[in-house]
């Protein structure tokens, strides 16, 4: 019972609920293959990172926040799944891309930093190859 609960609830989406959710576009600068984002937020805000990229490309991403309530997800382009899930998975993401378009990287706090109304600062590194 225990095997299929963990089963069922490692299938469900994990999406939190923000406050104040802001989208920013990616961009890297001419000839470079990654960028590093330093921002924060606070309570239950977010920060959705809109990044484009070609399936078959490999995406790598390196996550160092201040604290540790502090997560991303990442979502394929139109789909409401997580790809990767930092609640569970830890900081650092790698994978081939499966589809073209933008992919969103979700940064957020769990709940028990944000009922607090703590702030996160952190670093984002994302690396596009192939």
């Amino acid at each position: 019972m225990k095997t299929l609960l963990a089963l069922l609830l490692s299938a469900t989406t994990v999406a939190p609920a923000l406050a104040d959710e802001r989208t920013e576009t990616v961009k890297f600068a001419a000839g470079a293959s990654s960028v590093t984002l330093k921002s924060s937020l606070k309570g239950y805000d977010g920060i959705n990172y809109k990044i484009g990229a070609r399936a078959g490309q490999v995406m790598a991403i390196s996550f160092k926040p201040s604290h540790g309530s502090c997560y991303y997800i990442v979502r394929e382009p139109g789909k409401d799944e997580n790809l990767f899930d930092g609640t569970m998975d830890g900081y650092d993401y790698s994978g081939t891309l499966a589809a073209d378009g933008d992919y969103t990287v979700m940064v957020f706090q769990m709940r028990n930093a944000a009922r607090r109304n703590e702030t996160c600062k952190f670093a984002l590194t994302v690396a596009i190859g192939g």
